[in-house]
């Protein structure tokens, strides 16, 4: 079975879990936990990170009652929960940390548009975590973050993520992480997040280049299926993109104490970003729409060239075909049936005809 198949047949599969999924959810109460998405079937697991300038302690879960003695510490630290089709778990654990299910809801809805909502003790964001596994091909990746006091959730969805940077930083004291509260530790994985956009903007500018070429010496029929992918591609990307500009600032403007001043100072930075980032996803966007012109152009000039080459010979052969048809008629009282270089003369005629018009086309740059 060729990729192409295998890859078309998991695109089934896909839109036949999906409606199922979401049907799941029409009339059940706002907050009602069902995971909504294409990667059900992973037991949950929790990592933490905990941390302040002098120590760091990392760890897997090994109960609830854990985690909840993790809520209570004055101590910094990062609980990463992976994998989010696990209904019961989310939800014991939305109650341990006293989140509001509708954010648990969103937390475990893959379709969930980014969004930043802010309650009493708590900030909750979703984002769209996008980047390249081994083959180069775009992952993407639903999660959620959460900042309390002195905790920050993340929820996702694989265990794959860009915040390896982050986890370094924190294991070898190096810039002010290890130095600042959770909220910098927030903006530190949103700056991630942010930050791989641009490795898959890099990545769409090379596909476009690849395609540009491709275009130009050497349509095919599947070039066109590549630039429309490419364009719905560069539309989801925005889409998941785009959001998050606003989300950023908001953060910024937000009174809520648990984002310090300093803090503030570095979403700025993430927000230019953001911006930069929309900004070279509408170029990508206008691009590839050029690309579709310039491939139904090329295609057109291909087309017109291969017609230029059958009329040039239609041309030539239609006064040669005249001759021959007039000698084929075959009546009796033709003159020049009887003359003893006839043919020759016939043949001598018809190649003078040939060679007259192969230079009257070249003079005109025909061919």
């Amino acid at each position: 079975m060729t990729k192409r198949k295998i890859r078309r047949k998991l695109n089934i599969k896909t839109r036949a879990i999906r409606p199922r999924k979401i049907a799941q959810k029409k009339g059940k109460q706002p907050g009602a936990i069902i995971y909504v998405g294409d990667r059900g079937g992973m037991a949950s697991s929790v990592n933490i990170m905990e941390y302040n300038w002098d120590q760091l302690q990392e760890y897997s879960l090994a109960s609830m009652t854990e985690l909840e003695k993790q809520r209570d510490s004055n101590t910094n630290s990062w609980i990463d929960i992976i994998g989010i089709s696990d209904e019961k778990f989310i939800e014991d654990l939305g109650k341990k940390f006293e989140i509001n299910n509708l954010a648990l809801e969103d937390a475990i809805n893959t379709q969930q548009r980014p969004k930043i909502d802010e309650y009493d003790n708590y900030i909750f964001g979703v984002f769209k975590m996008l980047y390249l596994d081994e083959n180069q091909q775009l992952v993407v990746e639903h999660i959620a973050l959460t900042l309390f006091e002195h905790n920050v959730l993340v929820f996702q969805e694989l265990k794959g993520d860009v915040f390896n940077g982050v986890r370094e930083r924190l294991r070898n004291r190096t810039g002010k992480i290890r130095a600042k509260g959770a909220d910098y530790l927030f903006f530190a994985l949103i700056d991630a997040v942010v930050d791989s956009y641009f490795e898959v903007s890099e990545n769409i500018f090379e596909r476009i280049d690849t395609l540009e070429d491709e275009v130009y010496y050497d349509p095919k029929p599947d070039t066109a299926r590549k630039i429309q992918e490419l364009k719905k591609e560069v539309i989801r990307m925005h889409k998941w993109i785009f959001p998050v500009k606003e989300m950023i600032h908001r953060l910024i403007e937000t009174d809520n104490p648990m984002i310090s001043k300093d803090t503030r100072l570095y979403l700025r930075d993430a927000l230019d970003h953001c911006i930069e980032i929309n900004e070279t996803l509408q170029i990508y966007r206008e691009m590839s729409i050029s690309l579709m012109e310039m491939y139904m152009t090329s295609v057109s000039n291909k087309m017109n060239e291969v017609m230029k080459v059958l009329t040039i010979m239609a041309s030539i052969f239609i006064p040669l075909t005249f001759i021959a048809g007039i000698y084929g008629m075959n009546f009796e009282y033709m003159p020049e049936l009887n003359w003893r270089y006839g043919y020759s003369i016939v043949l001598a005629l018809m190649l003078i005809i040939l060679v007259g018009m192969l230079i009257f086309f070249k003079k005109k740059r025909w061919i």
